[in-house]
C-alpha cells in the first residue's frame, strides 16, 4: 500500500485494490512477453511464455468489498490462487487481507484470454499452460 492510494475517507480507494491485484497477478504469474526487463522469476511463469505477438487479456474483473482496507506502513497481504480452466480462458481468485488483523478485506476474481496481437484472435490454452495453472488451482478453499 502506498499513502497516495488512499482517498478521503482514509482507506484504499477501489481503484488502487485493482491495481493491488495487477501487481499479486504480475507478481504470481510474470510480466507479460516483452514487457520490461527480466528481473526474479515468478512462481508460475505463465505470462512471459506466451510467445511474441501474443497478448495476454482481461476479460472480467469482479471485486467484493467485505471491509475497508485501511492504510498501513506495511504491505497488504495477497492471496492468489486459479479457479476454472477453460479451453481458452481461466480465472485468477484473490483475497487481500489487512496485514495487521489478517481478515479479509476484498475478495476478487480476473477472467484472462491470450490473444493474437495481429488479429484478435483468441488462443486456446495449450496442455502445458493448463498444466501450469492446475499446479496452483484451488490452493485456498472459499
Amino acid at each position: 500500500m502506498r499513502w497516495g492510494d488512499m482517498d478521503a475517507y482514509g482507506h484504499i480507494n477501489n481503484v488502487q485494490i485493482v491495481r493491488m491485484l495487477e501487481e499479486a497477478r504480475i507478481a504470481a504469474f510474470g510480466p507479460p512477453a516483452g514487457a520490461g526487463l527480466p528481473g526474479v522469476e515468478p512462481p508460475a511463469a505463465l505470462f512471459n511464455d506466451v510467445g511474441q505477438g501474443v497478448m495476454t487479456l482481461v476479460v472480467e474483473h469482479k471485486v467484493r468489498y467485505v471491509r475497508t482496507l485501511e492504510y498501513r506502513n506495511i504491505p497488504a497481504v495477497v492471496e492468489i490462487w486459479v479457479g476454472a480452466i477453460k479451453g481458452a480462458s481461466f480465472d485468477l481468485h484473490y483475497v487481500i487481507k489487512d496485514p495487521v488483523s489478517r481478515e479479509d478485506c476484498v475478495r476478487a476474481s480476473t477472467h484472462l484470454a491470450f490473444v493474437v496481437e495481429e488479429t484478435g484472435r483468441v488462443l486456446r490454452l495449450t496442455p502445458e499452460q493448463k498444466e501450469k495453472l492446475m499446479a496452483y488451482q484451488e490452493l485456498r478453499s472459499t
